[in-house]
């Protein structure tokens, strides 16, 4: 009963009219944000976080914060249509755009809004029931265990790559590989940067993004030398009652996965992204379409961006550690307004934390009529010849690196990724592998040398600890799953796998 009390406490704070307004504002930007390919809610909070002076405390906070969530909302239709995708889209770019290739975008943006919406609903009710107990598990990982959970997250790499095993982890190890590139947080020594000063400050995240996916992409169909536009034809919006029967089961996994990812420092969406098509192609009725075009590879991924943006307000808010750098912003935003958030501001400042938990679902309900009814006016681009189309979306793409830094080297550099990412293609190797790689390997490194410089060298201390003890035992119960699923196959006469079979099904070859 003290929850609903609170909720209506909150929703009392949240629904006067000026505090709708700021919401809507916060939704509305974070949706053309999410839109535009580089720019990402990061540098928006950033530019708009000096106008808090001039603005209450409690409209300024959901604001910023319906930015943040609604360009989780905004980021997917950008990776579902044009294949260029924010940090926390990448995924949405396997089966997003495979259904926009096949006709399919208008399901595909549903699928994604609808998912969204029940991802933000979710966390909703776990930051209300959980908030104040779940801001302290945080307080329980250290460096060991957060070595261990990105351990987990390499583990995806069977189930994001949609070609090769082998081929998938080469290319994680070259994205593992790109993130060491830049100087060294300890030492502070130059490592990979070839006596360039614009690596000293390592490979952008947005040049990756747009070059391995977008610019690719962008050379890939041109290459095809064919008059060619992903959006052709009659726009189908509502899904069937057995499709939408499909988006249901998905999106509420990736809703609690992400809830769960979005509560530990180094989670958050991009990971969550992740680990939910994991989930979902290892445990899905139809894991087997899952890589081709199929509503779980949208599905679960957007639950799970969305409940992971709205739960990682929970660490910040309970405990005042922010998880990633948009957290910090927000951290500086509450103690620009006096705040300071922590295990005490759910009592002193009860107001502003029901509040802004309320608005988190106002926000949600404008997200969803401002994507779903308009998914409409989102496909009316695809109209334009693509030989028209491919300009803007260079332009686009140069404009959103550029916005990130300033500076006209990362141009270079995502065009570079671009010619990289086209090779890629053509040989036949996935991109979304890399970007794992490359966001999971610094964070793996920093809490490795972290947990050896705590523990003097003493590599015990991985399986010591109960939490990374934990989850290094779950790593090799399943690898050692997966290689007497793979042998069984094998003897039963199917042909040797470059994914195991575990991961869904594969065509036999039949014999010359």
């Amino acid at each position: 009963m003290d929850i609903l009390h609170n909720l209506a406490f909150g929703f009392g704070q949240a629904l006067t009219f000026q505090n709708l307004m700021y919401c809507a504002i916060g939704c509305t930007v974070g949706t053309l944000v999410g839109l535009l390919p580089g720019l990402g809610p990061l540098a928006t909070i950033s530019l708009l976080l000096p106008l808090t002076y001039s603005i209450p405390t409690g409209g300024a906070l959901i604001m910023l914060a319906g930015i943040y969530y609604g360009a989780q909302y905004g980021d997917s239709v950008s990776a579902i249509t044009m294949k260029i995708p924010h940090a926390s889209s990448i995924v949405a770019c396997i089966d997003g755009y495979a259904m926009t290739l096949k006709g399919k975008t208008g399901l595909a943006l549903f699928t994604a809004g609808v998912s969204s919406f029940i991802g933000g609903t979710v966390s909703i009710i776990v930051i209300s029931c959980l908030a104040p107990a779940l801001g302290e598990v945080a307080l329980l990982f250290g460096p060991a265990d957060y070595c261990a959970l990105m351990l987990v997250g390499f583990v995806c790499v069977s189930f994001v790559t949609t070609g090769s095993l082998l081929n998938g982890l080469a290319m994680c190890l070259i994205g593992v590989l790109l993130g060491q590139v830049g100087t060294d947080v300890t030492s502070g020594m130059p490592r990979y940067t070839f006596d360039l000063p614009q690596l000293a400050d390592g490979v952008g995240l947005v040049s990756v993004a747009l070059g391995c996916f977008g610019i690719a992409e962008i050379t890939k169909n041109l290459d095809e030398k064919q008059q060619r536009t992903p959006f052709n034809g009659a726009i189908k919006l509502m899904p069937t009652w057995a499709e939408f029967k499909r988006i249901i089961p998905s999106a509420l996994r990736g809703s609690i996965v992400g809830s769960a990812l979005g509560i530990l420092p180094g989670g958050g969406p991009v990971i969550a992204q992740f680990a939910a098509y994991a989930l979902d192609k290892k445990v899905s009725k139809y894991r087997h379409e899952i890589g081709d075009g199929a509503i779980e590879g949208v599905a679960g991924q957007a639950a799970a961006d969305e409940a992971a943006a709205r739960t990682s307000f929970i660490p910040l808010m309970s405990i005042g550690i922010p998880e990633n750098p948009v957290m910090a912003l927000m951290m500086a935003a509450f103690i620009i307004k006096g705040i300071q958030p922590g295990p005490n501001m759910i009592t002193e400042h009860a107001d502003l934390f029901w509040g802004l938990v309320a608005s988190m679902w106002i926000g949600n309900c404008f997200l969803l009529v401002l994507n779903v009814p308009l998914v409409r006016y989102w496909l009316s681009v695809f109209k334009i010849p693509y030989y028209a189309l491919f300009p803007a979306i260079l332009f686009f793409c140069c404009i959103g690196t550029y916005s990130v830094n300033n500076n006209l080297d990362d141009i270079f550099t995502t065009a570079a990724f671009g010619l990289g990412g086209y090779i890629f293609m053509r040989l036949g190797m996935d991109a979304a592998p890399l970007m794992l790689g490359f966001i999971l390997g610094p964070m793996l490194e920093e809490n490795f040398r972290r947990a050896m410089l705590i523990s003097r060298g003493h590599f015990g201390v991985f399986v010591e600890r109960p939490i990374s003890g934990t989850l290094i035992g779950l790593i090799g119960a399943f690898i050692i799953w997966q290689l007497v699923v793979f042998f069984r196959s094998s003897r039963a006469g199917k042909p040797a796998l470059a994914v195991p079979a575990a991961l869904g099904p594969v065509e036999e070859t039949k014999p010359a």
